[in-house]
């Protein structure tokens, strides 16, 4: 890590400026350790061990920002400022939840956000006005680290092993130019002080988008083919290149009222706008309406076809996302040492704009899947000879497979889709005991119309079991992808917290300190884990069932002086976690062969006093200030992170159970580490 700051007056009294500059270079390290199954001969030949070793992931962060502060006048003042950072993260390599990745398939994630704004004050007795002018311009580029190689994926038991390049190029920049607007009022009274505050803001936003998913060709390998070859080719090709623009405003209202000092009443309400945020401009294709309006009947999920045909101007513009919010505060005694507190408020998800454009990528850029026969038969249907002339990236060779054998997929926006919501509410207790605060807060969220992706042509038996299908391939589709709101998600959290605020004292020793413990649950209906878009083969199929996140967490930290110790101050923080349970079997909620929802819980080690965990790291921080020199300060940090060096380990592999019914012997055996091991940084501060 490296650090500078400098500041100070320009003009004596009104123009101060300020910047700095922060630098985050590290060099980590991943083990890639392949052990491929013997018997096989086509496997030795590929020589997997030739890719083994310990290999470096540096991460190189560069974070600038300045500012200029102007008082114009006794009653209003100007700033400008702007911030950049530059991120370059070499990763995604090495033990997975499901297998290990080559050092060839290491994605470089590269990031870049520059911020510029431009920021007057002024203020009145009672009144207070902020107005602000912004431009942004945001950059998320992962890419291949090593590109032009064909990947591999060798489907080993109890994983996969995988090598070659990076399957997506991704570059998305979002460029916006902001304004808004807030007025405050303090001067209204009406049964009690009231705090009125107002705004309003306007962001136009441009996005240029290329979405390459898949444009490095993936092909599998399994035992049964004997891994002579590829039983099946994953590859994307096409337009991936997409430009939109967007309009967004936002208004609000809200009053801080105090009707006497010890009740405070929060009440509020926001409204949000989008111009384009479902894709409006999109008109189906000729081909998909005409394949879609001769099979439907016969999908196993038919579609109302007059929501999920666009026109160009069958999608409105979602006008009611009006989101009120409530809270109060309330001290029981004059001294406010136990005050209760609580508060309710509707919020909307604004992201349904990546999802919607896909529904264009997935035609202009189409990922294809090619079937190969078994090696020395003859191409069953849907499948095709394979030849060694495909093992390749050359774009040519395989955009003539898959031109003559691939079959797109089609995705379908409801033109009445839904914009995901939460209903958010909180209430608890807070009591001072001397120095100590105490609180006890429970917080729940229950999310609705959750945006999900579901698949027209399959269902399910009517035994429950999967699946019926409806073959599209022969007309021109590989699937029908169609969005649901059916998905909900529960939230119900316990958060207990001590507190002791630090204090100096006088020729002794000042300290202070907090532990805080959550304990939270979380379930879902209609999808399968958190942050899967996808429902197999539909929400209708998924009932509720319970996450698989983490339950129950400590966090504890503390800060004392040492003046006996040369006046090192000593601070640290303690985090212990329950760890994530995981699904026994894979994701596969249809494997007859030993799938268990939630079967497997990370292993536990003690911690002290305070039982055992999945996860367990302590951090110290020693720092010096020495004596000034005039107006130069100098202190000296030493940072020690995971400092008992804790193998916190994840990846756990969760294979089904044997055919004899018996559990899989790897079942549990961690490929990674939930955090770094332990290490030590210095810093030096500098002020003048």
């Amino acid at each position: 890590l490296a650090g500078l700051s400098v500041g100070g007056p320009l003009i004596r009294d009104r123009l101060h400026f300020f910047g700095s500059y922060e630098g985050n270079y590290q060099n980590r390290d991943n083990l890639v350790n392949f052990q491929p199954p013997t018997g096989f001969p086509a496997l030795d030949t590929v020589n997997l061990q030739q890719y083994n070793g310990l290999f470096t992931s540096p991460f190189r962060s560069t974070l600038l920002f300045g500012k200029l502060s102007y008082a114009v006048s006794p009653t209003s003042s100007a700033d400008f400022s702007f911030s950049n950072r530059h991120e370059t993260d070499v990763r995604d390599f090495g033990p997975f939840c499901c297998g290990i990745n080559s050092f060839q398939e290491a994605v470089n994630f590269r990031q870049n956000v520059a911020i510029a704004q431009a920021r007057y004050n002024i203020f009145s007795g009672p009144w207070l006005n902020e107005a602000k002018v912004d431009y942004s311009r945001f950059r998320r580029n992962p890419s291949p680290n090593q590109p032009g190689l064909p990947q591999r994926l060798f489907q080993i038991p109890g994983g996969e092993y995988i090598i070659g390049s990076n399957r997506s190029t991704q570059d998305f920049i979002q460029r916006r130019i902001g304004i808004r607007d807030d007025l405050t009022y303090t001067g209204f009274e009406a049964g009690g002080q009231h705090v009125l505050k107002m705004g309003a803001s306007v962001d136009f936003v441009t996005y240029d988008i290329l979405k390459d998913n898949d444009g490095t060709p993936r092909f599998l390998y399994n035992a049964a083919y004997g891994y002579e070859h590829p039983f099946e080719l994953n590859y994307g090709t096409g337009d991936a290149a997409l430009e939109e623009k967007n309009t967004q405003l936002g208004l609000y209202l809200q009053d801080d009222w105090s009707p006497s000092s010890r009740l405070t009443i929060n009440a509020g309400i926001r409204w949000d706008f989008e111009s384009n945020m479902m894709n409006r401009d999109y008109v189906t294709p000729q081909n998909v309406i005409d394949t879609l309006t001769r099979y439907n009947d016969q999908l196993p999920s038919p579609l109302d076809l007059s929501r999920f045909i666009s026109t160009g101007d069958s999608r409105d513009p979602f006008l009611g996302a009006f989101q009120p919010r409530i809270g109060f505060s309330y001290a029981l005694d004059e001294d406010h040492r136990t005050t209760i507190f609580g508060g309710f408020g509707i919020y909307y998800d604004r992201s349904l704009f990546d999802v919607s454009v896909d529904e264009t990528l997935k035609l202009t850029h189409p990922s294809y899947t090619i079937r190969f026969a078994p090696p020395g038969m003859a191409p069953g249907p849907g499948e095709v000879a394979w030849d060694d002339s495909y093992l390749t990236a050359d774009r040519d060779v395989l955009d003539q497979l898959v031109g003559t054998f691939g079959r797109p997929e089609a995705w379908l926006i409801d033109s009445e889709v839904k914009v995901p919501k939460s209903r958010q509410w909180n209430v608890g207790v807070r009591q001072v005991l001397g120095s100590l605060l105490v609180s006890a807060t429970y917080a729940g969220v229950r999310g609705v119309d959750q945006l999900t992706l579901n698949w027209a042509n399959f269902g399910l038996n009517p035994d429950g079991s999967c699946c019926t299908s409806f073959d599209l391939a022969p007309h021109g589709f590989s699937n029908f992808i169609f969005s649901s709101n059916d998905a909900k998600t529960w939230y119900d959290a316990l958060l207990l917290q001590i507190d002791r605020p630090y204090r100096g004292v006088e020729n002794g020793i000042g300290w202070g300190a907090g532990i805080a413990f959550t304990y939270a649950v979380r379930s879902l209906e209609g999808v399968d884990n958190l942050g899967d878009l996808f429902a197999f083969p539909n929400t209708a199929n998924i009932p509720k069932h319970p996450a698989l996140d983490e339950r129950a967490r400590i966090v504890a930290n503390w800060i004392t002086d040492m003046p006996y110790l040369f006046g090192i101050q000593f601070s640290g923080l303690i985090t212990l976690g329950s760890g994530a349970k995981q699904d026994i079997g894979g994701p596969i909620r249809f494997n007859p062969n030993g799938y268990v929802r939630g079967g497997f819980s990370p292993p536990k080690e003690s911690f002290l006093i305070f039982g055992k965990w999945a996860y367990r790291s302590v951090d110290f921080r020693f720092r010096k200030d020495f004596p000034n020199i005039g107006r130069h300060n100098i202190g000296v940090t030493v940072d020690a992170f995971n400092v008992f060096n804790y193998d916190n380990f994840g990846c756990f592999a969760t294979p089904p159970n044997l055919p004899s019914g018996e559990p899989d012997p790897n079942l549990g055996t961690p490929n990674c580490l939930n955090g770094d091991p332990r290490r030590v940084q210095i810093g030096v501060e500098y002020d003048f």
